[in-house]
């Protein structure tokens, strides 16, 4: 059952009233913004900085791997804390404040001279950028955006892969001019710099707190749920989202792709080396994966409203399976090249539907505890994908055997989304002792 709507009380914004256009398109900004600047806590921003860090720090590729595992899962339980903040206090509070300590953890990531150091530096910049800054970037363009939420969530990919993924391109060329060291700082004073007084200035909560309505809908209108009869979106609670089969069938396939993706970004320009290309050809390769990224970006969120998002998942899915079998077998520039073409359209997709399928299936009211709790399963998931990697190149000596068997894995789930992948058209009823403690408070 949907829960009854609660109104919010309205608050005052000279800069909402003053805005000539909806604004949730402000909202679309900021939240762009902070996925971008959410890259130096990213798998693919720390690629460029792992041989420095095995070599001046003398460290082994398998101990880095596994403190980045363990930094990562660490990190990972502190999402669903962030995900009821956001529910509580809002997106204004903590894009501010995530943002603040993610610059300071990347100037602390300077600093750093021992394994232990390190440890921290990972849990830091893991918890603050591919966590939190990430969660609550996403899930404030999901407040505004309802009916177009595709199309937003497809235009904010755009920005944040073209932008992002050009991180470790730019990272690497900073490095061979400043040293790891002074990247670290500069990537921490753009951080703060940028997105703390963006964040402060221009971030509000909700539509309703401000007399307006998602998608920029007048107040009479209705939008889509006037038209066809069917209310704008069914809000459901953490408790009937755990027992819809259709979530774990989900988040397993998306964990698959965050743990498998983030193994082979972390070590992607090892495995570059072991094929005979050079560290200039894996950076450079990010390019590709940016431009095509964006493109799908783009392509899917108009395709989210046509096509059910658990299908794109499932194309993602297989997408990834050819591209951890691909990985392994460049033989050349342009087959690298071709390469980040392949992995670009796998994350396109894979992004957007990590963006949406959330608010999507399950509405606005609890969207942040939800995805914080969908953030912990991912996060979690990620942090299994560099360990076993690192380990298993440095016994095996090459990446060929694990990456081609882990392939099989979201073959599976591929066919697993496609099938047990959607969810009911309302949630679950209560039991009826989970009626009488609803209802006794």
């Amino acid at each position: 059952m949907e829960e009854p709507a609660e109104p919010r009380p309205l608050r005052h914004s000279r800069l909402v009233n003053a805005s000539p256009v909806y604004y949730g398109w402000v909202i679309l900004a900021v939240g762009a913004s902070g996925v971008v600047l959410s890259s130096p806590g990213q798998t693919y921003a720390f690629s460029p900085f792992l041989d420095h860090f095995i070599r001046d720090l003398g460290l082994s590729r398998s101990l880095v791997s596994t403190l980045y595992t363990m930094a990562t899962l660490a990190a990972s339980f502190v999402l669903p804390f962030i995900g009821r903040r956001f529910d509580r206090h809002g997106a204004r509070l903590l894009i501010t404040l995530i943002s603040l300590l993610l610059g300071l953890a990347c100037i602390y990531m300077s600093l750093v001279r021992t394994a232990v150091m390190l440890g921290i530096g990972f849990f830091l910049m893991r918890q603050l950028g591919q966590g939190s800054l990430t969660l609550v970037s996403k899930n404030v363009v999901n407040l505004w955006w309802v009916r177009k939420r595709g199309r937003m969530m497809g235009l904010m990919g755009v920005i944040g892969a073209l932008f992002g993924g050009l991180f470790p391109y730019f990272i690497n060329a900073l490095i061979a001019q400043y040293g790891w060291r002074w990247t670290y700082v500069i990537l921490g004073v753009v951080v703060i710099g940028v997105m703390v007084p963006v964040g402060w200035i221009f971030t509000r909560n909700h539509p309703e707190e401000h007399g307006l309505h998602p998608d920029g809908e007048a107040p009479g209108d209705g939008g889509g749920a006037q038209r066809t009869g069917k209310p704008l979106e069914i809000n459901w609670t953490l408790a009937q989202v755990l027992r819809c089969r259709a979530f774990w069938v989900t988040i397993s396939g998306m964990s698959v792709l965050a743990m498998l993706n983030t193994g082979l970004y972390f070590h992607i320009f090892s495995v570059f080396q072991d094929s005979g290309l050079s560290s200039t050809v894996a950076a450079f390769v990010f390019v590709p994966i940016a431009a095509t990224g964006a493109g799908m970006q783009l392509g899917a969120g108009l395709l989210v409203g046509r096509i059910h998002p658990r299908v794109l998942l499932s194309v993602a899915l297989l997408l990834n399976t050819v591209i951890l079998v691909a990985a392994t077998r460049l033989t050349s520039i342009p087959a690298a090249y071709a390469f980040g073409v392949g992995w670009g359209i796998q994350s396109g997709i894979e992004g957007l539907v990590m963006g949406v399928i959330f608010a999507n299936y399950f509405g606005r009211r609890h969207l942040g505890t939800i995805a914080g709790f969908a953030s912990t399963i991912q996060v979690a998931a990620s942090a299994l994908g560099p360990m076993p990697i690192g380990i298993a190149r440095d016994l095996l000596g090459s990446y060929q055997t694990v990456l081609t068997g882990s392939a099989i894995v979201p073959l599976l789930l591929a066919v697993a989304c496609l099938f047990f992948g959607k969810p009911p058209a309302s949630p679950p009823q209560p039991e009826p002792m989970e009626q009488i403690h609803a209802e006794n408070g």
